[in-house]
């Protein structure tokens, strides 16, 4: 379970410092999707790295597990599994050698790292590039790998940001079933992502933060009850304000 609670957090650019969280609180449960959504700058992806220990808060507090970010980091870190659209997997380590890599990073014995890589094989389907260079893999495999290196460590909670950004549709669907058969084990899974209809497809429970602040939370349905609309795309558009005058 994750935990946010009235967390903020400030930089300073230039000179002007511009408060980018300004007391968000939300709670991710164990075997659920949370969905963080919001439009870009809104503070999506500055939570997330807070929660990932990327980022110290300024003020308030994030637990995962019952574990504080700032205090018990490595606790944290061996207990979440964070994939961002951003990363970018490249050069001529196989699959199997970052695997390793990132097995060894995260303190696992040679014999759980050969084990786990046997288990994610299997499970993504990589034996017949397993030992291909990344950087002779299609698009959907160096997603399959991307996804691979980031849960080695069989972490409780997973963390996604952006994480089908500029992939293709095959690409998004190893996403989307990991995602799906990682709810169904009982872990708790935050998806950050801007496509509206993928978050409705996917979460239990979402979020609309906008210029950041949290204008509402809670399961899907409930919301949409209480705002009287059909879908998450309706009830977005109908509490964070266009600022482009497009619509």
């Amino acid at each position: 379970m994750i935990v946010i609670d009235q967390l903020t957090k400030s930089f300073t650019h230039r000179g002007n410092r511009k408060t980018v969280l300004k007391g968000i609180t939300c709670t991710a449960y164990d075997g659920e999707v949370y969905g963080l959504l919001g439009p870009n700058g809104a503070g999506k992806t500055t939570t997330l790295r807070t929660v990932a220990t990327l980022l110290r808060p300024e003020s308030g507090t994030v637990t995962v597990d019952g574990h504080d970010v700032t205090t018990e980091g490595r606790l944290v870190r061996d207990s979440i599994g964070f994939l961002t659209g951003e990363m970018r997997l490249a050069g001529h380590l196989s699959c199997r050698e970052l695997l390793r890599f990132f097995g060894r990073l995260n303190h696992m014995s040679p014999q759980a790292i050969r084990q786990r890589i046997e288990e994610l094989t299997a499970d993504f389907a990589m034996e017949s590039f397993l030992d291909t260079p990344v950087a002779k893999l299609s698009s959907g495999m160096t997603q399959k790998v991307s996804l691979a290196v980031s849960i080695v460590h069989e972490p409780h909670n997973i963390v996604f940001d952006e994480p089908t950004s500029s992939l293709d549709v095959l690409a998004v669907k190893v996403i989307s079933d990991f995602i799906r058969l990682a709810k169904q084990s009982g872990k708790c899974v935050v998806l950050s992502t801007h496509v509206l209809a993928e978050a409705q497809r996917l979460c239990d429970r979402i979020g609309i933060i906008h210029d950041g602040q949290l204008l509402c939370e809670g399961t899907v349905d409930a919301l949409l009850e209480t705002h009287q609309v059909p879908d998450i795309e309706t009830l977005f558009f109908s509490l964070v304000p266009d600022k482009r005058g497009l619509l």
